[in-house]
């Protein structure tokens, strides 16, 4: 029996299943932690390939600073296509011209919110013209508050309109409805020390929340529009609710009507295209037109110039907007006319003036004031209040001359106020009504004839 299980434990012993009185007392490994060995040759190579790509990068980065500074140097060393102006004959300067009250020109600094600078120019000198009240209007003010639409037309577009800075004068008009106005006191509408506009981070922000917005297909106004207007308040300031004016408190509203006296509803928009009939009301195709306003006036070159002309030896001024953009816009010569090379002044009509239009060489660039108007060598000529750094690089502190060409060729839209257009809104009325009484018989069921009876 002994000898049995001597054997059964030796099986066990060989088989591992009973360690040994020997193994069983031996002692047992433990774990331990110890500092990292790394390897000196594999080390040494990556930290070679480590710097010899910050080698290629700060290469790459000199290469492209370079290549940027010298495409800056051409950029700014190239010349600009101009012409002999010696032959020209001009008025001597601002002193030369008949001119309606104004206030003296202002910087629209670092924005694309020409628009709202010459038209409340424009409404300023309205309301003198009007009122015999001088009153600096703010032009922030209704800066702000356009942002807000547009942001609100993104929304119900689902991000089709247009979100930047440019607009039209006409946005005024709306946003003097909607919105009232206050005095540049109550708004100066910018929060730098400097006191320049400065509207870039702020509009690159707004732009990128809706674009986001987009890219979610989130819509929700009661979240969008206030995170907006957050972004606004940190560059312009939150606008006021109501403003003070010689010691009484009134909404921005009851400033527009009890004090500027002014009424939106009596300024109208005029264009001349051959992409409307003449004579009624359409869209002035443009991107800045965000909202496709359809209330333009369209009417003949000739009747459209002649408007302005009547207006301004009237005594009014006008805000009108066009393209600045040509070798014969020429801030340091302060005028702004057609050379013969680009096209001779006796071919500028409603053809050559729609082609531009149409070729986009006549774009829409800059809104400006106009302000008076004078006779001179056999020419109109029109002095123009301008908020762009063009109009400061001559001698008078903004403020261009166009002649009658440049207005005629390349000036696409005014706003004038609707006593200036006796006679040309009948027309219109009259017009449309022919048009929508021809369109209705173009569409009224034709009558069975009448048979013969049996």
């Amino acid at each position: 029996m002994n000898r049995i299980v001597r054997v059964v434990v030796g099986v066990a012993v060989v088989l591992g299943l009973v360690m040994p009185a020997a193994a069983q007392e031996a002692p047992r490994d433990h774990v331990k932690w110890t500092e990292r060995k790394k390897d000196p040759v594999i080390k040494e190579m990556v930290e070679r390939d480590k710097k010899l790509e910050a080698e290629a990068r700060k290469k790459t980065e000199e290469i492209l600073a370079r290549l940027k500074k010298e495409e800056k140097e051409r950029r700014e060393s190239r010349p600009k296509l101009r012409f002999d102006v010696s032959g020209i004959e001009k008025p001597a300067g601002p002193e030369a011209f008949t001119t309606a009250w104004h206030t003296p020109p202002v910087a629209q600094y670092l924005t694309g919110t020409c628009w709202s600078f010459s038209a409340t120019s424009f409404m300023e000198s309205e309301v003198r013209r009007l009122t015999g009240q001088e009153i600096k209007l703010s032009e922030m003010w209704t800066v702000y508050w356009e942002y807000v639409e547009k942001a609100k037309g993104y929304i119900e577009s689902r991000g089709t309109t247009l979100f930047a800075q440019g607009s039209e004068s006409n946005a005024l008009i709306r946003v003097y409805a909607t919105h009232g106005v206050v005095p540049e006191e109550a708004y100066p509408g910018v929060l730098a020390e400097d006191g320049r506009h400065d509207h870039a981070a702020m509009v690159r922000a707004c732009r990128e929340f809706l674009e986001w917005c987009k890219e979610h297909d989130y819509w929700d106004p009661e979240l969008i529009i206030p995170t907006i207007r957050r972004i606004l308040d940190l560059t312009m300031g939150p606008p006021p609710e109501t403003v003070g004016w010689k010691g009484a408190t009134m909404t921005p509203q009851e400033f527009l009507e009890d004090v500027c006296r002014l009424d939106p509803s009596a300024y109208v928009s005029v264009m001349s295209t051959l992409s409307v009939p003449f004579w009624t009301h359409g869209e002035y195709r443009v991107p800045d037109n965000w909202w496709h306003d359809a209330s333009y006036v369209n009417v003949p070159l000739d009747v459209w110039y002649g408007i302005i002309v009547d207006a301004v030896k009237a005594g009014s001024t006008l805000v009108i907007g066009g393209d600045v953009s040509e070798p014969g816009y020429w801030g340091e010569e302060d005028i702004a006319v057609v050379p013969t090379f680009d096209i001779p002044g006796p071919y500028i009509d409603q053809d050559s003036r729609e082609f531009r239009f149409y070729n986009r060489t006549s774009t829409d660039d800059h809104g400006i004031h106009l302000v008076g108007w004078t006779r001179v060598g056999g020419h109109d000529w029109f002095l123009i209040k301008d908020s762009a750094r063009s109009a400061r690089r001559g001698k008078y502190d903004g403020y261009l001359m166009y002649r009658d060409d440049y207005v005629k060729l390349k000036m696409l839209t005014f706003t004038v106020h609707r006593q200036f257009l006796k006679g040309i809104l009948e027309k219109v009325a009259e017009t449309e009504r022919k048009l929508a009484a021809e369109k209705a018989g173009d569409e009224a069921p034709e009558r069975p004839e009448p048979q013969a009876s049996h």
